[in-house]
């Protein structure tokens, strides 16, 4: 077995926000991250990926295949976006950086097998202090 990473960006905004709470209530808990006028942040997408190598080619996958798919179903779809308002499948999800992450996951989970690999983890760095690391599961 061996692990594989592939490393993209994309910029989103997003705000913080329970709709249950009060503004008080709200920034207590979010900070600064629930300022009403949204905030942004530059994404940096780790997603790693398991598998055998293939004798014949000598990967797991091809790394550009890889690439391709996460442009496809992940930054073209998150890339300067708003999170709360324009990415259907967050709709109703407060668009924290552990639920990005578990969304993220879902789209690539299957199609990542379809290429004969295994989704190891989704690291997804918001900023240089935070991230967050997904290995599946609920």
């Amino acid at each position: 077995m061996i692990y594989i990473t592939r490393k993209e960006h994309f910029n989103a905004a997003h705000k913080l926000y329970n709709s249950n709470w009060t503004e008080a209530q709200n920034y207590e808990v979010f900070g600064k991250c629930a300022n009403k006028n949204w905030h942004g942040h530059n994404y940096e997408l780790e997603v790693t990926i398991k598998g055998e190598v293939n004798k014949e080619t000598g990967f797991v996958v091809n790394l550009k295949d890889l690439g391709d798919l996460i442009k496809v179903d992940i930054t073209e779809l998150l890339d300067h976006k708003n999170l709360n308002m324009d990415v259907e499948g967050l709709l109703n999800t407060l668009p924290s950086t552990e639920n990005l992450a578990i969304f993220i996951w879902d789209i690539l989970k299957p199609k990542i097998a379809l290429m004969g690999a295994e989704l190891h983890c989704v690291k997804l760095r918001e900023t240089e202090n935070n991230y967050v690391e997904y290995f599946g599961g609920k």
